[in-house]
């Protein structure tokens, strides 16, 4: 039971920081220091990344009528809605980049950069870059203001952006490519949308991976913890995700950004202590 109750806690974290750009990475290895699951190294690092498959259900259900790309007519079948399936190719071009590195790289990335360290200053790096590019932007009017106006072109440079998230933990793959999108003059609400979207490929892709090299040989406790946190991580996404759409509406990121230089210092203080 109490390990029941930990995969629920670790599926309301992944919910709500997979989305706000504040690194799920950061607060995962906290939380993991104070609520350690019960579990092998191996699961626990699969089981991390898995539970991202409940919060991207929730951008599938959030965003169905945008990302499905059909439409269907009784007298005809399905359609193609050829502006969906542009929004795709964009979305696949822009994914090639970090899909190339993790499948090639993932486990020595790991080893490299996956310690509190590099995370601490991914976060308060990315922090500052929030703080610098709002700063700049404040009155300036954004020259990208819907997902059609985006070209293969800006999508590349939002996946490079995505790279670097992949390459160091604590960055936040939603908090490199808003940064990304944002400085290429993307507006706050389409940057969002299309790094939900982008979220999409990435986290199966990353799920499959990480599935395939533990094994499929799971016992009943790990199914269900998995169950757990993929549920929790669900409907707690499907909440932050309403809230971040409306807040960014009437706000801009700099809130997140003072929150990741914090973050940052307090993890980097806390592990220094206690090393």
């Amino acid at each position: 039971m109490l390990e029941i109750l930990k995969a629920i806690l670790f599926g309301i974290v992944e919910g709500i920081t997979e989305w706000l750009p504040i690194s799920s990475t950061g607060h995962m290895i906290l939380l993991d220091e104070f609520v350690a699951l019960n579990v092998s190294p191996e699961f626990l690092e699969m089981f991390l990344v898995v539970i991202q498959l409940g919060a991207i259900m929730a951008v599938v259900l959030l965003f169905w009528k945008k990302i499905f790309p059909f439409n269907f007519d009784k007298s005809k079948g399905p359609l193609l809605i050829k502006e969906t399936w542009v929004m795709w190719f964009k979305i696949i071009v822009a994914t090639v980049p970090a899909a190339v590195i993790g499948i090639l790289f993932d486990d020595i990335l790991n080893e490299l950069f996956y310690n509190y360290v590099v995370v601490s200053v991914a976060l308060i790096v990315f922090g500052i870059l929030f703080l610098i590019i709002e700063t700049v932007n404040k009155n300036k009017q954004a020259k990208i203001n819907s997902l059609a106006e985006i070209t293969y072109t800006t999508a590349t440079l939002i996946g490079v952006f995505q790279l670097i998230a992949a390459i160091f933990p604590g960055t936040s793959r939603s908090g490199a490519t808003i940064v990304g999108a944002l400085l290429i003059g993307v507006s706050r609400t389409v940057a969002a949308e299309f790094t939900f979207f982008l979220a999409i490929p990435v986290m199966f892709g990353a799920s499959l991976l990480k599935i395939v090299k533990y094994g499929l040989a799971f016992s009943g406790n790990e199914i269900m913890l998995l169950a757990v946190g993929m549920i929790v991580a669900f409907v707690v996404s499907v909440i932050v995700i309403r809230f971040l759409m409306d807040f960014i509406k009437k706000h801009d990121f700099k809130v997140f950004g003072y929150y990741r230089i914090v973050l940052g210092i307090i993890v980097l203080i806390y592990f220094a202590v206690a090393g």
